[in-house]
């Protein structure tokens, strides 16, 4: 199975920050940019946060196994990619961290199956009859 394109330069990790949408989840977070010409192209990051070299390279290193074995063969075309490792790629279970970029790729549009995005509906917007939930605080005085 042979690995997609890869992103390389600043300006198009940047690019896909900039305009693309995210989607996080524990082990990664994924930019997606969709509408570009040409192949899925992917690109890997790990911050200094993370860690020494040592350990940002075995989170990029999973991350790059993981995009292969899911997006090898067969990719949508279109889209750049950016997977941002998180604290807990290093560690994590190989076969939780795949679960984790389907569930990724899904929620940002890349691989069918995954939901539309809803647009938040603000606060003001709830039925003026609407009864409080179980965690509702009644109004009182303050302090004893």
């Amino acid at each position: 199975m042979a690995s997609p394109p890869r992103l390389k330069r600043r300006r198009e990790f940047l690019r896909v920050a900039g305009k693309g949408s995210r989607a996080a989840r524990p082990s990664l977070v994924l930019q997606a940019l969709p509408g570009t010409a040409g192949p899925l192209r992917v690109g890997f990051t790990a911050t200094k946060k993370l860690g020494n070299a040592v350990v940002r390279n075995r989170t990029k290193r999973r991350l790059r196994e993981a995009a292969r074995l899911l997006l090898g063969e067969g990719a949508p075309e279109g889209w750049d990619l950016v997977l941002v490792g998180r604290e807990g790629t290093a560690g994590r279970p190989f076969d939780l961290l795949q679960a984790d970029l389907r569930g990724a790729l899904r929620q940002a549009g890349v691989l069918p199956g995954g939901k539309p995005r809803r647009e938040a509906t603000p606060a003001a917007a709830e039925p003026a009859d609407a009864v409080p939930g179980p965690l509702a605080v009644a109004a009182g005085p303050a302090g004893p």
